[in-house]
């Protein structure tokens, strides 16, 4: 059985893990099999599996969900994380920018765009949730997309234009649309393969 974990959360997130009434707590007890003790004074929550917690990855999936709402994030958009496709990427932008405060509110200005028209951008093409909280950047989705937002958001703090940030994720869009088709379809090596055995290169198709 896993073993119990902890992690701090931000005092003015206290209590929106814990919800009206304790909702959102039991809400990610009951979603991944857990037991959360929330310090309310120091802050820390401490996850325990509970005896019948039938996901291995319960603790693990509770951590991150955790985490997600210490980020920032709804409640209600954290518990997406329960699905195996579904995951969390904070990006620390010190590590980027430096401790500089005036630099971190730009960069935070840059990445949100004009009212809030950047991090509706890479929402809305990427199908990601994000969150700008304090230092950090969050993201929730899945996986291709995350790492998609994240190059993007990482073009921003190097300088690179909106424009060019935009173009990049259109393109990006476009991959990810292919991908899928090809998926779909069982397109492998840039072949399509029928269920007959007839095998066509997409150079013939176009």
């Amino acid at each position: 059985m896993p073993e119990t974990d902890y992690l701090k959360v931000p005092q003015n997130r206290i209590g929106a893990l814990i919800g009206s009434k304790g909702g959102v707590k039991k809400a990610i007890e009951k979603a991944t099999g857990t037991i959360l003790d929330i310090d309310s004074e120091e802050g820390t929550v401490y996850i325990t599996p509970t005896e019948d917690m039938d996901d291995p990855l319960g603790v693990w999936n509770a951590n991150h969900i955790v985490k997600a709402v210490a980020r920032g994030f709804n409640p209600e958009v954290a518990l997406k994380l329960v699905s195996d496709d579904v995951y969390l990427e904070v990006i620390s932008l010190p590590a980027y920018i430096g401790k500089s405060k005036k630099a971190l509110a730009r960069h935070k200005a840059r990445i949100i765009g004009k009212d809030g028209k950047t991090r509706e951008i890479i929402m809305d093409l990427l199908e990601v949730d994000m969150v700008i909280y304090g230092k950090t950047v969050s993201l929730i989705g899945e996986m291709d997309n995350i790492m998609i937002a994240k190059e993007a958001i990482e073009m921003i703090l190097k300088g690179s234009r909106h424009k060019t940030v935009y173009g990049f994720l259109e393109h990006k869009k476009e991959s990810l649309k292919m991908k899928e088709f090809k998926d779909l379809v069982g397109i492998e090596d840039d072949k399509i393969e029928f269920k007959d055995g007839i095998e066509f290169d997409e150079n013939m198709l176009q």
